[in-house]
């Protein structure tokens, strides 16, 4: 993100039917580098760390597909960007799961 935060991203997940396919997702639209590992792991190393921080207010479209197709891989993910608000107050991010 260069080093001026995006004020909103909004990210299509609607589609979204593999864990791969939203990971290469999340690496295009919030400029995860080449070598992101497209895992949970990876996705919290590169939110608190290789893109940190992340756009003041990220919107997901088509969530409750993604819930369907993903349950897991969505809880998973709320952790991560929960918790990403939680031990980094000053990066806070606002999400919104359309």
């Amino acid at each position: 993100m260069n080093n001026e935060r995006e004020s909103i991203v909004t990210i299509d997940v609607s589609n979204v039917e593999t864990k791969n396919q939203l990971h290469l997702l999340l690496k295009e639209k919030l400029e995860f580098p080449d070598f992101y590992g497209e895992n949970w792991d990876a996705f919290w190393d590169a939110i608190t760390g290789l893109v940190s921080p992340l756009p003041k207010k990220i919107i997901f479209m088509g969530w409750s597909e993604l819930e369907k197709n993903l349950p897991r891989d969505t809880k998973i993910m709320k952790e991560c960007l929960r918790n990403y608000n939680n031990d980094f107050p000053s990066w806070k991010s606002e999400f919104l799961f359309n």
